[in-house]
Order: C-alpha cells, then structure tokens, then sequence
C-alpha cells in the first residue's frame, strides 16, 4: 500500500469568484481565461488539464497558510464549476507526470524538511521515500517551472486512510 494520496483543493472558495466580471475580478488580482489547447491550464480542483474552450480562473492561492517562515501563496487554475478530486493513494495525474516538479515537504511544525525538483513521472517514488520518514507530515507539489501550486501530497495508513 502507498504512503501518500494527492488531494485537490476544496472547490468551495471559487465557485463564487465565477460569478464576478472582468473587471471585479482583475481588482482582486485574478483574471478569467478560456483554454486554448487541452494541456497547459491544470485545475487545482480536479487535478487534470482543462479542455480547449473550458473556462477557468488563475488566481493567487494562499497554499502555505500555516504561520510559518514558509508561508506563502502562488498561482493556481480552477475550472468553473471543478468536482474535488482526491486520488487513490499513490497515483500521480497525468498532468503532473507530464510537467518538471518541485516536490516541498514539510514536519508537523510546517517547516520545510526537504525538497526536490524532479520529473513528474519520478514524484511518485520521491513521495513514497519522503512519506517514509516519520518527519514528513505532507508535500506541497509545484510546477517548478512556473512555481503554480499542483496539489497536496498527505500520508496515508495501511488502509487508505489519511494519518493525523
């Protein structure tokens, strides 16, 4: 059994930025786009690529909330009206897999106790390592080469369920 589970974020908070214009939306530092291939625009939500012609917001997302010398916020996709989507332990998305990542993972205390960049299609055993050691709490995923937030990596027990 894995170690690890990819989680996608709580679509809650967005579903009401849908609904604001252009221009309400671009005063709180968010812009509305529409894809315009079908890989490129990763939902944050549903932890897959967007559809040409899907609409989606890009958004500054606190990601490191905890008080913390790591506290920080970064870009994030969410599609319009997104289903939260938490993986199978393990399985990393396809669009993760396809991308160069910053894998970031962080103690109890939400202190950094590790990191790596690596190709997507190697996350998987870097998680399962990290996960490994009793220190690591969870891993922030990151598209190293833009620094957008991917997702959350949370331990898991020997029955699938989260530790905590």
């Amino acid at each position: 059994m894995s170690s690890f589970r990819l989680v996608g974020l709580d679509p809650a908070p967005f579903a009401p930025l849908f609904q604001l214009d252009d221009a309400q939306l671009a005063a709180r530092g968010m812009a509305r786009v529409f894809a315009d291939a079908d890989h490129g625009y990763p939902c944050r939500v549903s932890l897959a690529d967007a559809r040409r012609g899907e609409e989606l917001l890009l958004l500054p997302w606190m990601h490191q909330a905890a008080q913390s010398p790591y506290r920080s916020s970064g870009p994030v996709f969410v599609r319009r009206a997104a289903c939260r989507r938490v993986l199978a332990p393990g399985e990393v998305p396809p669009y993760a897999g396809d991308r160069l990542v910053s894998l970031r993972a962080y103690d109890a205390a939400h202190l950094m106790v590790d990191a790596e960049v690596c190709a997507g299609r190697e996350a998987g055993a870097w998680l399962e390592a990290a996960f490994g050691r009793g220190e690591v709490a969870y891993v922030h995923l990151h598209n190293a080469r833009r620094g957008c937030f991917s997702c959350l990596a949370e331990r898991v027990g020997a029955r699938g369920d989260p530790e905590g």
